[in-house]
């Protein structure tokens, strides 16, 4: 019996083990089906057509609505009617309110695509971040998506804040279109916000760059990170290795800008106990005597004492008030006129003496006297 125990047992130990290598054949099989072809991708998300889908899909209204600042209300009516066309083909209503200044997106039973409520959601959030139409129609696609950044909490300065976020804008838009450039995004930079339109890959790498921003990190050393991660995109030698040895690594080189305090060395000289300390109030009284004296008496001094200060302030403002009243002292113009006539009346003798000396030298020379008999031919003889 026993004999026939364990030949059975081993004959259910090998079926089990064929049973095993069937399944793993199966498997293996199966993958092989499976393997995607090269050149598509399975994440590619399938386009929804209105034939595909039923008559109706949603049995509820769902609808989001979002407030938009008052510097927007003139673009949306001019543009608000783009915004009905658009979302009509979808099945989805839009009411724009300006008393409230909002905007309001609700689902209706023409409504075939349920995803196409939440892309309208993000369609008016965009608009209200004033994102202009031609750009924030793309999110109806299905390969682009979107990305609003909140960057009013990171820096607490204002100035500081404000010179970050212009860190993003760069000259003239420079760094922006590189950013966009790079990513295959639209970005836009409005207050408290970047928003950000594009594949979803894109919109990581934008998040990334303008949260290294607003930390101090400046956008520049990211941008050349994802040039050099196109470069290394093309090599297809180079898909399973990693790339950490062709990347740059950015090291701070700011030094800390506080100076290290010195320590103030004990001077031996000094000497080795406390100051005696210094007596307190009532020490003083004792001294004095006022702590013993009469309830009476010490109020009789407090009140002389304050008649004595209020007589000197008094005696200070009337001091301050006639300063205004007292005419200026006056110069001595006697003494000034006396010296002013004497250097004027040297002067003029000065001159008067170079003047008759000048006429003494320079005498005027007397012009020869002429005969007649000078101007007569005489014959000779």
């Amino acid at each position: 019996m026993a004999k026939k125990d364990k030949s059975e047992v081993a004959e259910q130990q090998k079926e089990e083990q064929q049973q095993k290598e069937k399944k793993q054949y199966k498997k293996k099989k199966e993958r092989e089906e499976l393997e995607i072809p090269k050149g598509i991708d399975p994440w590619k998300p399938l386009e929804l057509k209105r034939e595909e889908v039923g008559k109706r899909v949603l049995y509820d209204e769902s609808s989001f609505a979002t407030l938009f600042p008052k510097y927007r209300e003139k673009y949306l009516q001019e543009i608000w009617k783009l915004v009905e066309n658009l979302l009509h083909e979808h099945g989805i209503e839009c009411k724009l309110d300006l008393l409230e200044g909002s905007m309001t997106v609700t689902t209706t039973k023409k409504c075939w695509d349920p995803v196409a409520i939440l892309k309208a959601r993000d369609l008016i959030k965009l608009l209200s971040r004033s994102v202009p139409f031609e750009h924030a129609q793309k999110v109806l696609n299905d390969d682009y998506n979107c990305d609003i950044i909140k960057i009013g909490g990171f820096v607490r300065n204002k100035e500081r804040f404000v010179k970050r976020r212009q860190r993003l804008v760069g000259p003239d838009g420079s760094t922006l279109k590189a950013i966009e450039l790079l990513t295959k995004c639209y970005v836009l930079v409005q207050g408290n916000t970047v928003s950000s339109i594009g594949p979803w890959n894109g919109l990581v790498q934008v998040r990334k760059i303008v949260e290294d921003c607003l930390k101090n990190i400046h956008p520049i050393y990211n941008i050349k990170e994802l040039m050099i991660k196109r470069e290394l995109e093309k090599d297809e030698t180079l898909k399973n290795e990693s790339w950490d040895r062709y990347l740059p690594q950015f090291k701070k080189t700011n030094q800390n800008k506080k100076k290290k305090t010195q320590r103030k060395k004990k001077d031996r000289d000094a000497a080795p106990f406390a100051p005696p300390q210094l007596p307190r109030k009532e020490d003083l009284a004792m001294e004095s005597g006022e702590y013993f004296a009469s309830e009476e008496k010490k109020r009789r001094k407090m009140q002389a004492d304050r008649e004595a200060k209020h007589a000197e302030s008094e005696q200070k403002r009337k001091d301050e008030r006639q300063k205004s009243q007292i005419a200026p002292t006056e110069k001595d113009r006697s003494t000034t006129t006396t010296t002013t006539t004497t250097t004027n009346n040297n002067s003029i003798q000065d001159t008067l003496s170079n003047i008759k000396n000048n006429l003494k030298n320079n005498k005027r020379k007397e012009a020869p006297t002429n005969n007649a008999d000078d101007f007569i031919l005489k014959k000779k003889k």
